[in-house]
């Protein structure tokens, strides 16, 4: 096999004459442009640390000041006050340091001492100017004074041309909020929910445990506050997530839908080729922190640490929590096809495989007939099932042979990749299309997705796409920036080919530098679908993973896909609001039900009312549920402040009724918005086709609804409704008629209002 030849570097024989040496030139090669691409990728990783770590100055600023300093003293003034001399001084004079040699030094030291100064004297200017917030509480394109001049100053303190992570140490810590305020917030929250006696009971409760057991909780969640670089995200991540032990699977997971009215291909190997060798090059800069931050206008900083474990990362089950398992620059995929898994190189000679020999790599994937071995067909499913049973599978099944050497290809790979053997997207044709397309995202079969890789990503049949991610890891933003942003493109226009709107598409976009999540602007594809480019026909053909799993391992597998399909268990979930204004924020939660909106949702089941007292109370629920996720947003939410106090009382063995009472309070309708990043990007108008659909998760409650929302411009909304089957009380279909129906009566209330202005 012409394969295996090239997998020995070289070969020797025994002669008489003595050792005939034989090395094999490609591999040489190939070790030799492996070595070369490793190391330049450390030099980059090590320059891009220093830019990083000397942000906002850069490493030639330090020259400057050395010279600056150097000149001061050769004119006989003295700037250090005295420290030059001092440094001086603690040096002992020896025969190769003259006198002028230690000058030199001592006003080098002194130098670097006081550019370091600079630099932490910057970051704490910028820090304190992030702490401000007033900006987002302004109404929609008024901007203050104050404002704008605070604008100026973080732009000025900002320095130029930063990288992804260049903004953290400058990030103002997550605030710990006043019980008080939490307090009061909480019971205006609840107020809509109960009846009078009911919300005299639970106001009795809130002050008794504001009065006697809030204080010693609120103290020592301070104390961590300042210990620790954010009070809620490591428990968050832990409690919330980690040691849950129901299926993630729906519970937990996510998905993102590919473009709505696209498809740059129907080729369903080349359609994944050029899509995973963009996600490599995005891996790439990720990994080198050379992506620029996300900023909010344009100016102001998001935490970038989530981004982090994007790729390389797998959830590991345990016993009683589970853990985040992240590696670094893993060179394989996992490809899931019919029942069996394969494990396919990324790198050859030093570099990335190119799209046409993705395509020719996952084609050879596609034609393979051979059948999965025992086992295989449904062993994902123990990734989709209760942990417990999964982790006591792991360690009993997989730790030895070749189930742990196929276990390890898929826990260590970048991600994992499956090629579905069904048809779906937005199909106008067919009713309900977008239904069976998010289904298929948040659970497939239920066991062809690993659920616990930070993401997976889908590719069907007729060259559509989509992801379903991991939650523990990061939130839905995250994965956004990468789905939407990929670099797939390169610098210059798209290949001669391409329809005249797809250049004017381009055109729109090189000024912002930014690209879609899409392949087709610059790599393309060829007139008949596939990926360009030549191929490199001495490609190792993808692996195989063997595994041996015996029958009490197949039941295992067998049981967890069974609860996978017919049962559904609570779990904790997130809202819409983020914080990653603060260092390593994550989420917080916008209570919307209010009684401004009760009141406008009365209103407009009232025949009696008028369509202005409507819109009135229209405005100002609108008005309230703004300014309470703006409230969320600048670190003065209510939950996971409570979560946090709970979490401490628990620490301290401290009975709660009041937290305990909160925190089991079921969220039967989580709602959360996704943001539109190709907004700010392409003109949608001009291009209408070229939109997203966003994604959505699964309902927090057994008798809930999960929903997700995007809005895309001023004319197009997007919601995604999910609901359990198990309960007769919810029916999504139903529920989404129910929205569509109450914007329509929102819209009829603003047209009738506008009619009357007009007469």
């Amino acid at each position: 096999m012409a394969e295996a030849h090239q997998a020995v570097g070289f070969q020797f024989t025994v002669t008489p004459d003595g050792i005939d040496l034989h090395l094999s030139r490609e591999v040489l090669k190939h070790i030799y442009l492996s070595g070369v691409t490793s190391w330049t990728k450390r030099a980059i990783r090590f320059k891009n640390g220093i830019l990083t770590g000397v942000y906002p100055a850069s490493p030639s600023s330090l020259l400057f000041v050395v010279i600056a300093i150097m000149s001061t003293i050769y004119a006989r003034i003295d700037p250090s006050l005295g420290m030059i001399d001092t440094i001086k001084r603690t040096m002992s004079v020896s025969g190769y340091m003259t006198v002028q040699t230690q000058t030199v030094l001592s006003a080098i030291l002194f130098s670097t001492g006081l550019w370091l100064s600079l630099i932490l004297m910057l970051r704490y200017i910028l820090k304190a100017l992030l702490s401000y917030h007033a900006w987002i509480f302004e109404s929609h394109g008024q901007i203050s004074f104050c404002t704008k001049l605070w604008l100026s100053l973080v732009k000025m303190f900002s320095g130029r041309r930063p990288l992804l992570y260049s903004f953290q140490t400058s990030l103002p810590r997550l605030p710990v909020p006043s019980v008080d305020d939490t307090i009061t917030r909480y019971l205006e929250s609840v107020r809509p929910l109960l009846d009078d006696e009911q919300y005299n009971q639970m106001e009795v409760v809130a002050n008794d445990f504001k009065k006697d057991q809030a204080p010693k909780l609120q103290k020592y969640l301070i104390l961590k506050s300042w210990w620790t670089t954010n009070y809620v995200s490591d428990w968050w991540e832990e409690y919330i997530y980690l040691r849950g032990r129901s299926p993630i699977m729906v519970n937990s997971n996510f998905y993102s839908m590919d473009l709505l009215y696209v498809t740059p291909t129907h080729r369903q190997a080349a359609r994944a080729g050029n899509v995973v060798h963009a996600m490599l090059q995005y891996r790439r800069k990720l990994e080198r922190g050379e992506h620029a931050p996300l900023r909010a206008l344009g100016v102001v900083p998001m935490c970038s640490y989530q981004m982090e474990r994007m790729f390389n990362t797998t959830r590991i089950p345990g016993i009683e929590t589970d853990f985040v398992q992240h590696l670094s620059d893993r060179k394989h995929l996992v490809v899931y096809h019919k029942g069996r898994f394969f494990k396919v190189w990324l790198y050859y000679g030093g570099g990335h495989l190119w799209p046409s020999e993705l395509e020719t790599q996952f084609q050879r994937i596609l034609d393979d007939t051979t059948e999965p071995q025992p086992g295989e067909l449904k062993l994902a499913a123990l990734t989709a099932g209760n942990r417990v049973p999964w982790a006591r599978a792991r360690l009993k099944y997989f730790s030895q042979g070749v189930n742990k050497a196929s276990l390890e290809a898929i826990e260590t790979s970048a991600f994992f990749l499956s090629l579905d053997d069904e048809v779906h997207g937005y199909d106008p044709d067919k009713l309900r299309s977008l239904d069976l397309y998010a289904k298929s995202l948040l659970h497939g079969k239920c066991y062809d997705r690993w659920f616990d890789k930070s993401f997976t990503l889908i590719a069907y049949k007729n060259g559509k796409l989509g992801l379903n991610a991991e939650h523990s890891w990061a939130d839905a933003p995250i994965i956004g920036h990468m789905w939407e942003f990929p670099v797939c493109i390169k610098d210059g226009p798209p290949s001669k080919g391409h329809p005249a709107n797809l250049t004017q598409l381009w055109e729109a976009l090189e000024s912002t530098r930014y690209v879609l999540a899409t392949d087709c602007f610059h790599l393309g594809y060829t007139e008949e679908g596939h990926c360009k480019g030549d191929i490199n026909k001495g490609l190792p053909p993808p692996t195989k993973l063997q595994w041996d799993i015996p029958l009490e391992c197949q039941e295992v597998i067998e049981e967890s896909y069974m609860v996978a399909k017919d049962k559904g268990e609570f779990c904790l979930t997130y809202e819409a609001s983020m914080t990653r204004m603060f260092r390593e924020g994550r989420t917080e939660t916008v209570r919307s039900c209010t009684s401004e909106s009760t009141a406008f949702v009365r209103a407009m089941e009232d025949k009696n009312t008028a369509s202005a007292q409507k819109l009135d109370l229209f405005r100002k629920a609108a008005d309230k549920h703004q300014n309470m996720y703006r409230l969320a947003m600048t670190g003065s939410g209510i939950d996971r402040h409570l979560f946090c106090l709970y979490i401490m009382s628990k620490y301290l063995s401290i009975d709660s009724p009041f937290l305990k009472q909160v925190l089991s309070e079921p969220w039967r309708l989580s709602t959360s918005q996704t943001p539109q990043q190709q907004l700010n990007m392409v003109d949608i108008k001009k291009f209408p086709r070229y939109v997203g659909a966003g994604g959505g998760f699964g309902p927090v409650a057994d008798d809930g609804y999960g929903v997700s929302y995007i809005i895309i411009g001023e004319n197009l909304i997007t919601f995604h409704i999910s609901s359990k089957f198990s309960s007769p009380e919810t029916d999504s279909y139903r529920f989404g008629q129910n929205i569509r129906q109450a914007m329509l009566d929102i819209r009829a209330l603003f047209d009738q209002i506008d009619k009357k202005e007009e007469m």
